[in-house]
């Protein structure tokens, strides 16, 4: 049976970056890796803030170029870029006008140096770098600049999983944002949602919409996995005289590699649940009876209820109407497939299809599916007479890898 009343809908794909889990160098920020590919690394076509450019004072190697010297109204979400001469081994210090040392670290990109948290608006500040050439020779520059007051438009970014949550191996990283952001602004965005996965694992952001972004590895999650999520958005220069509101971060895991999986055109019909690779039970099911075929494709768990009435009252076709009390019912799509226990038809289960779209398992399997998935659990159907559309759900794994990165901003 299917639930009538969709909770929201993604349908537009944007490009945007790719990351890899953990950071090579003592230098680097917990963020996303280095790699020479420039499609899976922050270093790819990573753009330098947008801020002053003037000369900064500088001898022998090192030159400060951005924020410039005595440069006023730089977005509290600055970064420092600078020039060395190979082998000076830089050292960046930034301090506020009552002379505290601001934390920060190079970016994971090795394009600049990222302080620790947003800057604070309408404040001076002094950056300092220094160095030594190859004869041992000292080396600086130094720039001196003030930020810009508080802004009136700002920009949030809300994570849709709190901290501490535990999720399953297909669970994308989601983040919707309160205003839409412009296509030449993406890039810098991701910049700035820094990923660190342990163990390490190449990812991707995606852009679902001008005010949604997705991550999610190229593979399914490690079951284990401990995600960091850095987003260091705050004071950010967004365009449309806009601006990052704060700098927030997401802790979560993942947990038990678990997957389920349905052919339709096999006989007889079940769902096969894998956990580590080994098939731990086999679920007689029905799927949706011609004219309301299952959806064929990969989805995730997007909502589960112990308890909840499906009421599709408003159905067009007065033979699709019905309200009735559903248990165990587990959300896949947008547009209202669930797996669900339903007793009613377990006499089909395994031999033909009868819902309107849904899963239909036994009210015991219903249960013991429910308390052993997690939010994230991804579950893939092929043979039916109808394709997933995208964004239809949690869609991230119905599209080949070299298609997923496509929604990158950075090529």
């Amino acid at each position: 049976m299917d639930f009538a009343a969709p909770a929201f809908r993604q349908f537009s794909r944007r490009r945007l970056l790719a990351c890899v889990g953990t950071v090579a160098g003592s230098a680097a920020l917990s963020a996303c890796g280095k790699d020479e590919n420039p499609r899976r690394t922050e270093s790819a076509t990573a753009a330098s803030p947008s801020v002053a450019t003037s000369a900064s004072e500088a001898t022998g190697g090192i030159a400060i170029t951005s924020p410039g010297e005595q440069a006023t109204g730089v977005h509290a979400g600055t970064e420092i870029v600078f020039t060395a001469a190979a082998n000076a081994a830089p050292v960046v210090t930034l301090t506020d006008a009552a002379g505290q040392v601001v934390p920060g670290a190079m970016h994971p990109d090795g394009k600049s140096w990222l302080p620790g948290q947003a800057l604070r608006y309408g404040e001076r500040y002094t950056v300092v770098v220094t160095g030594s050439d190859p004869g041992g020779v000292a080396l600086s520059a130094t720039s001196h600049f003030t930020t810009m007051q508080r802004p009136e438009k700002v920009v949030s970014f809300v994570s849709f999983l709190p901290d501490d949550a535990v999720v399953g191996v297909g669970m994308p990283l989601i983040f919707r944002l309160s205003a839409p952001i412009a296509k030449a602004e993406r890039a810098a965005v991701q910049r700035r949602l820094l990923v660190r996965t342990e163990p390490a694992q190449e990812g991707v952001w995606t852009w679902y919409s001008d005010t949604e972004m997705h991550w999610r590895p190229r593979e399914f999650w490690q079951a284990g996995t401990k995600i960091d999520v850095d987003v260091r958005v705050g004071g950010l220069s967004l365009g449309d005289g806009r601006y990052g509101k704060r700098d927030s971060t997401l802790r979560c895991s993942i947990g038990p590699s678990l997957v389920m999986t349905i052919d339709d055109d096999a006989s007889p019909k079940v769902m096969k649940v894998v956990k580590d690779r080994v098939v731990v039970r086999t679920i007689p099911v029905s799927l949706g009876r011609p004219g309301m075929p299952s959806s064929s494709g990969t989805t995730v768990v997007i909502e589960k209820f112990a308890k909840t009435v499906f009421d599709t009252m408003d159905a067009p076709n007065p033979a699709n109407r019905y309200r009735i009390d559903i248990e165990h019912a587990q959300r896949t799509t947008w547009g209202g497939e669930f797996i669900h226990a339903a007793p009613w038809s377990v006499a089909d289960q395994g031999k033909r299809n009868v819902s309107h779209g849904c899963v239909n398992v036994s009210a015991k399997n219903a249960k013991w599916l429910f308390e052993n998935t997690l939010i994230g659990t991804p579950l893939s159907i092929k043979g039916t007479g109808r394709r997933l559309e995208p964004g239809n759900g949690w869609t991230d794994w119905d599209q080949p890898w070299d298609e997923y990165i496509k929604g990158s901003a950075v090529e």
